[in-house]
C-alpha cells in the first residue's frame, strides 16, 4: 500500500546544509559602523518543481502574484538577530560585526518573516542570496566567527 501525491519542488540536498566561507576580513576595512566586507553568494537549488497555478498575496506590498503554470513560493530566513541592529544576523566569536542577507535584487531580507513571492519555473530553479559582513556599533574584537541561519520554504 502507499500514497501517490502531487509534490511541490524539493530542495536539492546540497542546498540543505551549507558551510559558507566568508574568508578573512581585516579590521581596518571595518572601521566605522555600516562598513562592509566582501559579499558572498548563497545558492538554494530547487528540483522537480511541477507546473501548476499560483495565486499568492505578498504580505509586504499587498500585490497579488499569479500564474496559470508557474508554482509560487516564499523563502524565510531564521537566525538570532544582532543586539545592535536587529536587521542583521548575530555572529559568535567576534564582536562589532554581523551579517546582512539580501535577495538577488539587493533587497534586505527581514529575519523571521516571509520574503517576496517568487514565481518558479517548472523543473529546476536556483535562488541566489548574498551574505555581507557589516560593521556594527559594538566594540570591534577580532576572532574567528560563525553564525547559523535556518531557511524555510513555503509553497503558495
Amino acid at each position: 500500500h502507499g500514497v501517490l501525491s502531487e509534490s511541490a519542488c524539493r530542495l536539492d540536498m546540497a542546498s540543505a546544509w551549507q558551510d559558507i566561507n566568508l574568508g578573512y576580513i581585516a579590521t581596518g576595512r571595518l572601521r566605522h559602523a555600516g562598513d562592509r566586507g566582501s559579499p558572498v553568494q548563497v545558492q538554494l537549488k530547487l528540483e522537480d518543481c511541477i507546473a501548476g497555478p499560483a495565486r499568492s498575496l505578498d504580505e509586504r506590498s499587498g500585490n497579488l502574484r499569479w500564474s496559470p503554470g508557474q508554482p509560487a513560493a516564499t523563502i524565510s530566513f531564521f537566525a538570532p538577530a544582532d543586539a545592535d541592529n536587529p536587521q542583521l544576523i548575530q555572529v559568535w566569536g567576534a564582536s562589532g560585526i554581523a551579517l546582512r542577507i539580501t535577495d538577488k535584487l539587493g533587497r534586505d531580507i527581514r529575519l523571521g518573516s516571509k520574503g517576496a513571492n517568487l514565481l518558479l519555473t517548472p523543473g529546476n530553479n536556483q535562488l541566489v542570496y548574498t551574505l555581507i559582513p557589516v560593521r556594527t556599533t559594538a566594540p570591534l574584537k577580532a576572532g574567528a566567527f560563525q553564525a547559523k541561519i535556518n531557511v524555510g520554504l513555503s509553497y503558495d
